[in-house]
């Protein structure tokens, strides 16, 4: 059973239905049942679309998927290799008519593994890329990653207040921060409870050191 899928702009104008009579046309020249047509209103780059979901699921094995161009499918290469090769895992064939693409025939199988390769190539520039980009910048003694979210001297602050016993809440609603960020920059250092962090924050004892137990410790060492 030939199953059509078919994807529009969700933009109303003219050019819009032009383009949705001009896939259903071709589909049901393709020999598409017009009860077997799916449909989405949306972007290529959107990933939930109801059209090609219903699609997906009401094929079978032995059926085969039918799109007027391939970016009607895939919004993107890599996408649109992993949804054809989930079809192919299922039993079920994909026909792209633009670009005489049958995964039933020899030459769309080739054509199918050459596009697979490409996305392959693409993917290893992008990271050969990105570590030529990290070691020059390290090079340049500048670090990779996101910047901090809170910046050296209100951390410094921030550790100050904590050691002196103030909580996380608190110095959330002093500071302006939110709780999350707080977090995640108290391990980015190492800090936790009690423990005193030593280089770009404080050397401010903790609240540890504070304590009235640890006074009476050294008080009871002194007197020994």
């Amino acid at each position: 059973m030939l199953v059509g899928y078919m994807r529009v702009s969700t933009d109303g104008d003219r050019q819009v239905l032009d383009l949705q009579l001009l896939q259903r046309d071709a589909l049901l020249a393709a020999g598409v049942d017009e009860r077997h047509l799916y449909e989405d209103h949306a972007s290529g780059g959107r990933g939930d679309r109801a059209g090609l979901t219903k699609a997906l699921a009401f094929l079978r094995p032995d059926d085969c998927l039918v799109v007027w161009k391939l970016d009607r499918l895939g919004r993107s290469l890599p996408h649109l290799l992993a949804t054809v090769n989930e079809l192919r895992e299922r039993g079920i064939a994909f026909r792209s008519l633009t670009e005489q693409m049958d995964t039933t025939t020899p030459q769309g199988e080739f054509l199918f593994h050459v596009f697979g390769a490409l996305a392959q190539f693409e993917r290893s520039l992008t990271q050969e890329r990105a570590m030529a980009g990290l070691a020059a910048a390290r090079r340049r003694g500048r670090r990779g990653g996101r910047p901090a979210a809170i910046d050296a001297e209100k951390l410094t602050a921030i550790v100050a207040a904590l050691d002196g016993g103030a909580t996380k809440a608190a110095a959330c609603r002093t500071f302006g921060i939110k709780r999350s960020t707080l977090i995640d920059s108290l391990a980015r250092i190492g800090w936790s409870a009690g423990i005193k962090v030593r280089g770009d924050t404080s050397d401010t004892p903790t609240a540890t050191d504070r304590s009235p137990d640890r006074r009476v410790i050294r008080s009871a060492r002194g007197s020994t």
